[in-house]
């Protein structure tokens, strides 16, 4: 893919975020879109942040579920780039404006003690580097019009990132067995979705281990006060204006938000 190409498909990304208003699938518009084109989509985005004046202050994986794998008719998980613009306090009423078709996940994200680079992570080396884990809140998103996207439509798209919501209540990861933390997904009080870290790649570490491995590869090392968000522990749920979601990890505490009416 040529780079002005690449430019373009960034741009149109940009202006969904600006306008409101989703695009058509990039892999509609470039047949020949590769994974390897989205990444570099996904990096020209970011590039454009940054340039604003955001930070990158974590990353996320996604298609972490055998579910979604099976969906999108691949074998490993995608990441994408957590900037300081996407994580949200709890507490405090969310602009639903700010999102064009959100849903919510359930994730045990990690916060890196120390730096941790791959190729060559192994699960001990990973929760090394790992200071404590936290209940967390994905909030994806796509800017892409109605979720039709493929692999290489949600990589571009930065792995259809929106935000981030933390609890409040550190937890260090030797204190529990991640794989068997349950986790209860509620909207508005009602049940929504259940779930376990076991849904995670067979663990969330594991998660963790092939985006350093990953990433190593790229030369990007994880590091550390930055935010791991590793996937959902269930199937994202839909959500709107003047909803609230909650999340409640046996042994890790609960993390919730409310967003806007309009």
């Amino acid at each position: 893919m040529e780079t002005d190409q690449v430019d373009a498909a960034a741009g149109a990304l940009l202006g969904a975020y600006s306008s409101g208003v989703p695009v058509a699938p990039l892999t509609a518009r470039y047949p020949g879109l590769t994974v390897h084109d989205a990444y570099a989509i996904q990096q020209a985005q970011v590039a454009a942040w940054t340039a604003a004046g955001a930070e990158v202050r974590g990353h996320k994986v996604g298609l972490t579920s055998a579910a979604m794998q099976q969906q999108l008719g691949v074998d490993q998980p995608d990441f994408g780039v957590l900037t300081d613009t996407m994580f949200l306090p709890e507490g405090v009423t969310a602009d639903y404006g700010k999102f064009l078709q959100p849903r919510a996940e359930p994730e045990i994200a990690f916060v890196l003690g120390r730096p941790l680079r791959g190729p060559g992570v192994t699960v001990a080396s990973a929760l090394a580097a790992v200071d404590f884990v936290l209940p967390a809140l994905e909030i994806i998103d796509s800017r892409v019009a109605d979720w039709k996207i493929t692999l290489a439509d949600t990589v571009a798209d930065n792995a259809s990132s929106g935000a981030v919501v933390l609890g409040a209540r550190p937890v260090k990861p030797d204190a529990l067995d991640l794989s068997l933390v349950g986790c209860l997904l509620h909207r508005d009080g009602r049940l929504a979705g259940t779930g376990a870290g076991g849904a995670v790649l067979g663990s969330p570490v594991n998660a963790l281990v092939w985006l350093a491995n990953t990433l190593g590869q790229r030369g990007v090392m994880l590091e550390a006060g930055h935010v791991i968000l590793p996937g959902s522990v269930c199937a994202a749920i839909p959500f709107g204006p003047g909803d609230t979601v909650s999340a409640v990890f046996d042994r890790l505490g609960s993390v919730s938000i409310t967003f806007s009416e309009k």
